[in-house]
C-alpha cells in the first residue's frame, strides 16, 4: 500500500461521509476560491479550477455553493481572504509527509499541524526537507472489478502514461500532469470511470512501515485530513497488504 495511490483510493470512498457532514465541501469551497483568485472564474480558461469544479459536482455540492465560492475567490463576493500553504515533515518511521492546507490563519494552521505530527509519531521540518521527493504527475485509480483491463492499457498508451500500478483490487495509471486534460477526455471516449482522477504528488522512494508504525501512520494521516484547513496530504509510506489487512 503505497502512500500516494491507495490513500487517495481510500480518501475517496470516505468523500460521500465527509460530505454528509458538510466538511467536504467546506474544503472544496477553500479550493474553488483559490483556484478562482489564482486563475479566473472562467473553467474554460482555468483547468485548474474547472478540475475543481468537477470534484465538487462528483460529491453532490449545490451549483449555487460552487457559484458563490468562485465569486468570492474573484472578488465578486465579499468573504475570507484565504491563502495556500505547504507543510513539510516526517511521519512514524521516517515517512516523508508533503501537506498542503488552505486557510484564512496560516500562523493557526501550521501550530495545528505541528501539534497533530508530534502527537501522532512525527514531527515537522524545514522548508524543502521533503518536497525534492515528490513529483507532479496525473493520476487515475480504477477498481479492478469494474474495468476491462485490456481497455485501460490502451488508454494508458494514448496519454503516454509512465507507468501503470496494480495494487491489491486496484490499478493506477501515472501519467505527465501536462497531459491530465486529454486524459479526461480519452476517459470518456473509453467509456471508463475511475475511482479517482487527480493532479498529485507521487514519492520517487517509499519507506516500508511495520504493523505498529503503520497503525500510527494511518492514524496520522486520519488525524490530517480532518483538518478543514488541509485539502492534500502526500506521503511516501508502503505499508504490505498483509499488515493493512490486519490493522484496517
Amino acid at each position: 500500500m503505497s502512500g500516494h495511490s491507495k490513500w487517495s483510493s481510500i480518501k475517496h470512498k470516505k468523500a460521500k461521509k465527509d460530505a454528509q457532514k458538510g466538511k467536504l465541501f467546506s474544503k472544496l469551497a477553500r479550493k474553488l476560491a483559490i483556484e478562482a483568485r489564482q486563475g479566473g472564474g472562467d473553467i474554460e480558461k482555468n483547468p485548474g479550477l474547472r478540475m475543481v469544479v468537477e470534484q465538487a459536482q462528483e460529491a453532490g455540492m449545490p451549483k449555487e455553493n460552487i457559484k458563490r465560492a468562485i465569486q468570492r475567490g474573484t472578488g465578486e463576493l465579499p468573504g475570507v481572504n484565504y491563502e495556500q500553504i505547504t507543510c513539510e515533515g516526517y511521519g512514524p518511521g521516517g515517512v516523508a509527509l508533503l501537506i498542503e492546507a488552505v486557510t484564512d490563519n496560516k500562523k493557526r494552521t501550521v501550530s495545528e499541524i505541528r501539534h497533530i505530527l508530534t502527537t501522532n509519531g512525527g514531527h515537522i521540518g524545514e522548508v524543502g526537507c521533503v518536497s525534492w521527493i515528490f513529483e507532479r504527475k496525473g493520476s487515475m485509480v480504477f477498481d479492478k472489478k469494474d474495468i476491462d483491463e485490456e481497455k485501460v492499457m490502451d488508454l494508458a498508451i494514448e496519454i503516454g502514461a509512465e507507468d501503470v500500478r496494480e495494487e491489491g483490487d486496484t490499478v493506477e495509471v501515472i501519467f505527465p500532469p501536462e497531459n491530465f486534460v486529454k486524459a479526461r477526455g480519452k476517459i470518456k471516449e473509453y467509456n471508463l470511470k475511475p475511482d479517482l482522477l487527480e493532479l498529485t504528488m507521487v514519492p520517487q522512494t517509499t519507506v516500508p512501515l511495520e504493523e505498529k508504525e503503520a497503525i500510527q501512520m494511518l492514524k496520522l494521516m486520519d488525524a490530517l485530513e480532518e483538518m478543514e484547513e488541509v485539502q492534500n496530504v502526500y506521503a511516501n509510506f508502503d505499508i504490505s497488504d498483509e499488515i493493512m489487512e490486519k490493522v484496517s
